[in-house]
């Protein structure tokens, strides 16, 4: 590993670059906030695709883009003279100090939920009780992200179930009116009702400390593999998956499931 001058030897070089680029590449002269943002998007994508498999090299490499974007909004800054990377910085040195008092002050938290809950209760205390408690959540997350945040924030101020056990009657219930407006085949209401339900699953979830976004991620990576698994064999019979019937998918199906359940750990590494 580095040393902490040799860490900042290298930010030093990224900025160099950075700004070298920005003066002499036609590319990197003609880009904006509006025009990096869509770029923004997908490198965070690509960094959450290798974080879930946790590929250390790409982590590393999705990294360096993603600071990349941070440096070049900073540099964009500069250059219309509203701030620069060392005002990023400070702000959030300084945000981050703010909201730790139980390391830079006085208080107690002993607990990861007490830090949770200290730090939305400052956060409010930063807004001067201007903006609501859901009011940081952006609008443009994805929408089952977004649900577990809105519940998570709600539930920092104390609103919340007092037993998470309770929530499994909330969820049978979402579920029996979602199923009455399905046998209706009432499309908006069904479509309403599924919402619902499905922002009680979510809330289950986070209640008992279970990523849903992270759930629903593995569950489609191994829908992928076992469905990889059917189309490969398929083509190794000969038989286009169209012209197999569900009885013969659904048993190349349960062969990728026993062929994943005897995998052992230092196989897949």
């Amino acid at each position: 590993m580095h040393t902490r001058e040799e860490k900042l030897v290298a930010f030093g070089r990224l900025l160099d670059v950075l700004e070298r680029l920005r003066k002499e590449c036609p590319w990197d002269k003609k880009q904006t906030n509006e025009s990096l943002r869509p770029n923004t998007i997908e490198e965070t994508f690509e960094l959450c695709d290798a974080l879930m498999r946790d590929d250390n090299k790409n982590i590393c490499k999705e990294l360096g883009d993603v600071l990349m974007h941070v440096c070049f909004y900073a540099l964009i800054g500069q250059e219309k003279q509203q701030f620069d990377v060392a005002d990023v910085c400070n702000m959030q040195a300084d945000k981050l100090i703010f909201r730790h008092p139980h390391i830079y002050g006085d208080v107690k938290a002993d607990t990861s939920e007490q830090v949770l809950q200290n730090w939305e209760q400052i956060k409010l205390r930063e807004k001067d009780g201007n903006k609501s408690v859901l009011s940081g959540v952006p609008q443009t997350l994805p929408s089952l992200i977004k649900a577990y945040r809105i519940q998570d924030k709600a539930r920092n101020v104390g609103f919340d179930w007092e037993d998470r056990g309770d929530v499994w009657d909330k969820v049978r219930e979402e579920l029996a009116e979602l199923e009455t407006e399905l046998r209706k085949e009432d499309k908006q209401k069904s479509t309403e009702e599924l919402g619902d339900f499905l922002f009680s699953v979510i809330n289950a979830a986070r209640l008992y400390h279970l990523n849903p976004d992270n759930a629903l991620e593995h569950t489609n990576q191994k829908f992928i593999r076992r469905f990889n698994y059917i189309e490969e064999h398929s083509i190794k019979q000969g038989k286009p998956l169209t012209e197999m019937s569900l009885e013969e998918m659904d048993q190349l199906w349960n062969e990728a499931k026993d062929h994943e359940g005897s995998i052992k750990p230092t196989d897949a590494e």
